[in-house]
């Protein structure tokens, strides 16, 4: 598990996994390192701060107990009414014991199986009372250094506040930790096991057992020893309990609508007088950074891509955080940054030696500062990709970062964290609840926004191109370089012509980085502006309806669910109702479209002309439209609304982006096919729709045999058909008009297209044995999945909104009976669609991770759940635990731009929707037990069941 840094910098970030703090290296402008400070501990009770010359977040109220147990508490009104509590342990997979490997994740699991505050079952059904959704907003995670348990309260209250915290304090120290309840999760935790054993996990505990060789952290995965796991008892497992949750290992996280002082109080209340059991435990020796040279290491399994990773490792910065080490990480990322990009422009050229490439430095589990250079290749073609890689790292050491790149990468930066600052008031609690759990793994100080923008303004205008160079000489230093790759089958010499590919790279010489052309936007005129020909106010949904003179629609939706957000999208033609059913669609080559750029400058030159603007680009293919979306802030609103006008009317359809989609495509089709669940999810949405041929996933044949002039053609509606715009966010009508007449308003009018057939698709005929699939992967890893056509929104509205309800509750009875009862898998899905665009078309479904031999048992537990739904009507309570969260989320999304995007798509042209919108919380809350059991006998019947199975394949 590793920790992504507070400021993520450069593309190469986005490859971080999960996390951490970038290390530092010592530049001479701020300092050295203090080496008094490094491995330094926190006192019992305190916090970072308190050692620090950072200061904290203003905002937010640190505390500590008696007790040493420490709590942080912010106010945040967003969404209004909300909360989200984090209780978070040091106490993850690097505290067990040899025969505890697997028993940190084993306990998380326990404490939603009973407690003092909450017999078993009974947390999860409390909370679903509240409001909150298993898995969504009630759920828990275990890493390498710690155990974070989530609870995001739809109301902060203080029913809700103190049914939470009294939850919290019995996971605390108050776990019964119940035989029976043991044997049953046993089950559930080696489900979890057999789902997450995929090409991709495998090739990770490889890379990271190579790179952190001889140290702790690749002997102790989370997942954990799955003999372990079998035979764990009651005492071994309360052994790790005892010496882990304890009040000074302990942090609580508060954010919501609510008075600070007062929750103050309650957390006080609820966790003052705990004292831990037993002798605690120490912090484990995770071992020194092996001094090593050159090395290779190279990982085989038929699942994997074909990807090289050039590291190297040094020991970690156990340093505190300062601002001295802020500003060095700053730097670094910086000119990490300029490296990101040239890596990026090669993987964008013609004859690109690689799909994708990034550099990063991450703290590794705090046991290496790894720096990195990451490499997805073609399969046939890793000797240039590691060539081109190992160069194109070593050009950026020797001859460092130039001006004007550094410029813009600090415009860029700037662009960002000053978005983040004004965004800052209405940040979602969930995330600010997650962000203050993330600082505590990477033992930061909390800053705001605010802060950061300051920091990096200081850094920013004395930073030279020198300083960012050194840093970035600085990175690529320790252990190695440490060669890793992974292939989908053997490499001829193995480890060997690894080694010697990567001496006869070293062997070439390198020339300086050549100076980009000055790069101008050249899309600021689109013509004479629109005039506006109609506009209509939809008072009650605070929308306005507008219509220019060449035909264009304009949908706006001013909010202040998000300070400076504005998203837009853009609408054309009819998407795939438009297109011919016996035809596999291009949408898995629409990338291809933006990465092409545009006719008069291409896709990298695009980003360094707008470096100091936010913008975004990208192409979708909807049920009923070609669509391109975008987000930005609204000084930049003007550039957004730019950019998606060329790439509606001017798009450059480049062949070389072309051909890097689709040798994308065709990366996956061997990793789908080595897990259940790859090829569920390639095949499910073609057989949900009866073989129709625009929800099918393409042979390996089908793509080779595809042309960009395909692609053209399918998204030619983009350039030609009328034109929808909707726009959502912090925003005014009037500026929004303005931006959109500038653009959209002043292409040339476009012709209706001619009408095409009414759209149609079909379902798979229920009865009978399952469909069966196969797969590649394990051999005790299946699935089981039922499905029943239901019908369309608008056939009846009640009735559709009463089978999502009637979802919810299969989703409770699933978990009660696999789950909870018979401990067989870890988390049965259910889900529900009840379509707006094709008429006759919705389905509800269920599916099951077992074990081979167990899929016929779970297709009976299905019918029988189901029979009764059908004879007898749901309880007041489950009623209200399936009704009480889908409200709640409804609620909250309706309160984000993203939810208005996707609604108001489409509602000028059919009104319908609008009542869609209005009707939504209002005819959940009228769902009762007759109207699901009724659903239930019109769907749920054993005759229209549709079974399909996932097995493993003959090995």
């Amino acid at each position: 598990m590793v920790q992504c840094s507070r400021l993520a910098l450069g593309a190469g970030l986005a490859l971080c996994l999960a996390g951490a703090a970038t290390a530092l290296p010592k530049l001479p402008l701020f300092g050295g390192h203090d080496k008094a400070a490094a491995g330094a501990k926190l006192k019992r009770g305190e916090w970072p701060q308190a050692r620090s010359d950072v200061a904290p977040d203003p905002q937010i109220r640190f505390g500590a107990l008696a007790n040493g147990m420490r709590y942080a508490i912010l106010r945040n009104a967003t969404p209004p009414g909300s909360a989200s509590l984090r209780l978070r342990f040091d106490a993850g997979s690097l505290m067990e014991a040899d025969a505890q490997s697997g028993l940190a994740h084993f306990l998380e699991h326990l404490a939603f199986d009973g407690s003092t505050a909450a017999p078993d079952g009974e947390m999860v059904k409390a909370l679903q009372r509240l409001g909150l959704a298993f898995g969504a907003d009630t759920n828990a995670s275990t890493g390498f250094d710690a155990t974070l348990y989530r609870f995001d309260l739809p109301k902060a209250d203080d029913d809700s506040l103190d049914t939470a915290l009294r939850l919290l304090r019995g996971t605390a120290d108050g776990l019964t930790l119940a035989p029976d309840a043991i044997d049953k999760e046993r089950g559930v935790v080696l489900s979890e096991e057999r789902a997450r054993d995929t090409p991709a996990w495998r090739i990770f505990k490889a890379r990271l057992g190579f790179l952190l060789e001889g140290q702790r952290p690749p002997l102790r995965y989370p997942i954990g020893d799955v003999a372990v796991i079998q035979k764990a008892d009651r005492a071994r497992i309360a052994d790790f309990y005892h010496r882990w949750y304890r009040p000074e290992r302990a942090v609580l996280i508060a954010v919501g609508d609510f008075d600070v002082a007062a929750v103050e109080a309650k957390i006080q209340a609820a966790f003052g007088g705990w004292r831990g059991t037993g002798p605690a435990g120490g912090d484990p020796d995770l071992g020194p950074v092996e001094k090593r040279g050159l090395a290779a290491r190279l990982a085989v399994d038929p699942g994997a891509p074909t990807s090289i990773q050039l590291s190297w490792a040094a020991p970690p910065d156990l340093s505190l955080d300062t601002l001295a080490r802020r500003r060095r990480e700053l730097i670094e990322q910086l000119a990490l940054a300029v490296l990101n990009r040239r890596l990026a422009s090669l993987a964008r050229g013609e004859s690109a030696p690689f799909l994708s490439a990034a550099a990063f430095r991450i703290d590794q589990s705090h046991a290496a500062r790894v720096a990195s250079v990451l490499v997805a290749a073609e399969a046939g073609h890793w000797r240039e990709a590691l060539g081109a890689a190992d160069q194109e790292q070593r050009r950026a050491v020797a001859f460092g970062v130039r001006p004007e790149e550094l410029t813009r990468e600090i415009a860029e930066a700037r662009a960002d964290l000053t978005r983040a600052a004004a965004q800052a008031a209405t940040r979602r609690t969930p995330a600010l609840a997650d962000d203050l759990a993330g600082a505590l793994d990477a033992r930061e100080v909390d800053t705001s926004p605010a802060q950061d923008l300051a920091l990096f303004e200081e850094v920013a205008r004395a930073l030279t191109p020198e300083q960012a160079s050194g840093a970035l000489k600085d990175a690529f230093q320790g252990a190695g370089p440490l060669i890793f790759m992974s292939s989908p089958s053997a490499v001829e010499g193995g480890e060997a012509t690894v080694q010697a590919v990567y001496a006869a790279s070293r062997g070439a010489g390198i020339a300086p980085a050549k100076a980009a052309a000055a790069a101008t936007w050249p899309y600021t005129d689109f013509g004479e502006p629109g005039k506006v020909v109609e506009r209509r106010e939809v008072a009650d949904l605070d929308t306005v309806f507008v219509r220019f003179a060449n035909g264009v629609r304009l949908t706006v939706k001013p909010t202040k669910f998000r300070d400076d957000e504005v998203r837009v999208k853009v609408r054309a033609g009819g998407g795939l109702a438009s297109l011919p059913p016996g035809r596999q669609t291009m949408s898995w080559a629409g990338r291809a479209l933006i990465e092409g750029g545009l006719a008069r400058i291409s896709a990298d030159d695009t980003e360094r002309a707008l470096a100091s603007s936010v913008y975004g680009a990208e192409y979708h293919l909807e049920d009923d439209a070609f669509a391109l979306t975008g987000a930005t802030r609204r000084e930049d609103l003007d550039a957004q609304m730019q950019v998606l006008a060329a790439y509606a009317s001017d798009p450059g359809w480049r062949p070389e982006a072309f051909a890097r989609a689709q040798t994308w495509a065709a990366t996956l089709l061997d990793q789908y096919a080595h897990t259940d669940f790859g090829v569920l999810g390639r095949d499910l949405a073609g057989l949900m729709h009866a073989g129709d041929r625009r929800w099918t996933f393409p042979t390996r044949e089908e793509m080779s045999a595809a042309t960009l002039e395909d692609l053209k053609r399918e998204a030619a509606p983009l350039a030609s058909d009328p034109i929808e715009v909707v726009m959502v966010g912090d925003i005014t009508v009037d500026k929004a008009i303005a931006a959109a007449a500038a653009t959209f308003g002043a292409l040339p009018p476009r012709a209706a297209p001619a009408p095409h057939p009414a759209p149609s698709t079909g379902f798979p005929a229920p009865g009978g044995a399952p469909v069966a699939l196969t797969h590649a992967g394990r051999a005790d890893q299946a699935i089981a999945l039922a499905a029943w056509r239901t019908n369309d929104f608008f056939a009846d509205p009640r009735e559709a909104r009463a089978v999502a309800v009637l979802g919810q509750v299969l989703q409770l009875r699933l978990l009660d009976v696999l789950r909870r009862g018979q401990g067989v898998t870890y988390s049965p899905q259910v889900a529900d669609s009840e379509s707006l665009v094709w008429p006759r078309w919705g389905y509800v479904s269920a599916s099951v991770e077992v074990p081979p031999a167990k899929l016929d048992g779970v297709f009976r537990d299905i019918a029988a759940i189901c029979a009764d739904l059908r004879s007898r009507d749901v309880g007041a309570d489950e009623l209200a635990r399936a009704k009480t969260p889908r409200l709640e989320t409804v609620a909250k999304t309706r309160q984000t731009n993203a939810w208005w995007l996707a609604a108001l798509s489409r509602v000028q042209s059919d009104p319908r929707r609008l009542a869609v919108i209005r009707s939504e919380i209002a005819s959940y809350e009228a769902v009762t037990p007759a109207d699901l059991r009724r659903a239930a006998q019109r769907y749920l019947r054993d005759d229209a069941m549709w079974k399909l199975e996932v097995k493993p394949g003959p090995r």
